[in-house]
C-alpha cells in the first residue's frame, strides 16, 4: 500500500455521502479506457432508442403539415380514402363516418365521383360552409415556355375559386381563378414556385400573362404562387393549377371529383359532415340499408392515422434500445466485478481501519451508476443529432423528445443500479483480513 493509497483509506474512514461519491467519480474518471468503453455501449443503446424517436417525431410533424393543410374545421367527400400503409399489404379501405368511428369496407365498393354529382351537391348542401370542386390532373405532365421545359414530373390540378384556400396556396403574383373562369372551362392556370422558377430564370413574376404549354396545349398563366417548400424530399411547388372543367375537357383521366367543405367553426364541423352525408347519399341515390359508396375524410384524420402507421417503428426502436442496454448492464456488471478482484486489498484496508460494508458498497454502486448515466447522457446527445438530421431531410424545425430523454435517464439509472448491486454486495461482504491477504 503506498502513500496515497494511505490517503484515500484516512479519508474513506470519516467520510459522508458526498464524499463517497467524489472518491467514486475519481475512481471512474482514473479508469479512462475500461469507463469509455461501457459508456460507449450505454451510449450506443440509448442513442438508437432517442435517435429513431426523434426521427418519427419529425416524421409526424411533417405528416401533420402535409395531410393537415385544410385546417381542422374542413372535410372531403372523397371516392376512396387514401389508404396509407407501412409494412403491410392492406386491401381494405377504412372509412371515417360523421361520428369518427373507424369501419372497414371492401374497395369494391367505391364509386367514382362524377362532375354531374359534384356539382349537384354544390348547390343542394346548404350548410353556411365554403365548398370547392377539384380533380386530380395527373402526376407526369411538361410544362414548357419558348424554349424551356420542365421534366415529365407536374401535378396538374383541377379546381374552382375556393381550392387555394381549402388547400393551403396562396398566390404571391397575379390573381387567383374566377368564377366565370370555371364556368367557361377557358385555359387559364396558375404556376407553382417551382414551375415558374423553371420557365421563368428573369423572375418568377414574368410569368403573369405569358403563355405556357402544358402537354403541347397553351394556357395563359393567372398567378403564381407562394412556394411551400418538400415534403418528404418532394417539392410541393412543382404543380400546376387550372380548372376543373378544363381538366375534364383537355385531361380526362378518368379520376374522381373531390369535394372539399370548409365550416367557419370546428364545432360545426360534425353537424356540416352530418348534412353533408345524407345530401350525398340521395344523390347517389342510396337507400337507408346501404352503406356509403363514397367516404367522408376530416383533414386531420389522414395525418392521425399516418402517424398511427409509424407506432410499430417506436416499438421496434424500444427493443433494438432495451437488447443493448441489456448487453451494456451485463458488460458493466463484469467490469465491477474485475474492479472489485483488482481493489480487494484496498476494500480490507479500509474495511480493518473500521470502514463499514454499507460504505464500501456505496461507492460501487455509485461507480456505476456514475457510468450508466454518462452513457445516457452521450447516447441522449447523439440521438437528438442523429434523429434531427431526418428532420433537416424533411424540412422541419428541430426536434427534441423530452419524455424520452427523461425516460432514458431514468433507464440507464437502473441499469446502472442493478449492474453495479451484486459487485457493491460482494465489495461490502470481504473479509478484511482475507482481502489484506489477497495478492
Amino acid at each position: 500500500m503506498n502513500i496515497s493509497q494511505i490517503r484515500v483509506v484516512r479519508l474513506i474512514y470519516n467520510m459522508n455521502f458526498r464524499d463517497i461519491f467524489s472518491l467514486a467519480f475519481r475512481t471512474v474518471r482514473s479508469n479512462k479506457l475500461r469507463t469509455g468503453l461501457t459508456v460507449a455501449i450505454i451510449a450506443f443503446g440509448i442513442m438508437a432508442l432517442i435517435g429513431i424517436i426523434t426521427a418519427i417525431k419529425a416524421m409526424n410533424q411533417k405528416f401533420t403539415e402535409s395531410f393537415s393543410t385544410m385546417g381542422a374545421n374542413a372535410f372531403t367527400i372523397r371516392y376512396k380514402e387514401r389508404n396509407i400503409n407501412f409494412g403491410g399489404n392492406n386491401k381494405k379501405d377504412i372509412t371515417v363516418s360523421k361520428k369518427g368511428d373507424k369501419k372497414e369496407k371492401n374497395s369494391s365498393l367505391g364509386k367514382l365521383v362524377t362532375k354531374d354529382e359534384a356539382e349537384i351537391f354544390a348547390g343542394r348542401f346548404s350548410f353556411p360552409a365554403i365548398k370547392s370542386l377539384s380533380i386530380f390532373g395527373g402526376r407526369n405532365n411538361i410544362a414548357s415556355f419558348n424554349n424551356r421545359k420542365t421534366n415529365p414530373n407536374i401535378f396538374l390540378f383541377g379546381g374552382d375559386e375556393n381550392y387555394l384556400l381549402l388547400n393551403g396556396f396562396t398566390i404571391q403574383y397575379g390573381r387567383n381563378l374566377a368564377h366565370n373562369d370555371v364556368r367557361s372551362g377557358s385555359n387559364v392556370c396558375l404556376l407553382g414556385y417551382d414551375v415558374a422558377k423553371r420557365l421563368f430564370k428573369e423572375g418568377a413574376e414574368r410569368a403573369i400573362n405569358a403563355v405556357v404549354r402544358i402537354n403541347n396545349i397553351p394556357y395563359r398563366v393567372l398567378a403564381v404562387m407562394k412556394s411551400r417548400g418538400s415534403s418528404f424530399g418532394f417539392s410541393r411547388d412543382n404543380v400546376i393549377i387550372t380548372t376543373y372543367s378544363n381538366v375534364v375537357r383537355n385531361f380526362p383521366a378518368g379520376y374522381s371529383f373531390v369535394v372539399g367543405i370548409m365550416t367557419p367553426d370546428l364545432q360545426k364541423v360534425q353537424a356540416a359532415m352530418g348534412e353533408a352525408e345524407g345530401v350525398f347519399r340521395s344523390i347517389r341515390k342510396l337507400n337507408s340499408t346501404e352503406e356509403n359508396n363514397f367516404v367522408l375524410d376530416r383533414s386531420d384524420s389522414i395525418a392521425e392515422k399516418a402517424m398511427n402507421s409509424l407506432r410499430f417503428l417506436t416499438v421496434s426502436a424500444t427493443i433494438i434500445g432495451l437488447i443493448t442496454l441489456i448487453g451494456a448492464a451485463i458488460g458493466l456488471m463484469n467490469i465491477m466485478l474485475v474492479s472489485v478482484s483488482e481493489r480487494t486489498r484496498e476494500v480490507g484496508l479500509v474495511k480493518a481501519i473500521g470502514g463499514k460494508s454499507k460504505m464500501v458498497s456505496r461507492q460501487f454502486l455509485l461507480e456505476a451508476i456514475i457510468i450508466s448515466v454518462l452513457g445516457a447522457l452521450f447516447g441522449i446527445l447523439l440521438g437528438i443529432a442523429v434523429g434531427n438530421l431526418f428532420s433537416i431531410i424533411l424540412d422541419t424545425g428541430f426536434v427534441v423528445p423530452w419524455n424520452w430523454v427523461v425516460y432514458g435517464i431514468i433507464i440507464c439509472t437502473i441499469v446502472g443500479l442493478l449492474a453495479g448491486l451484486y459487485p457493491a454486495l460482494k465489495a461490502g461482504k470481504l473479509n478484511p483480513i482475507e482481502a489484506l491477504r489477497y495478492e
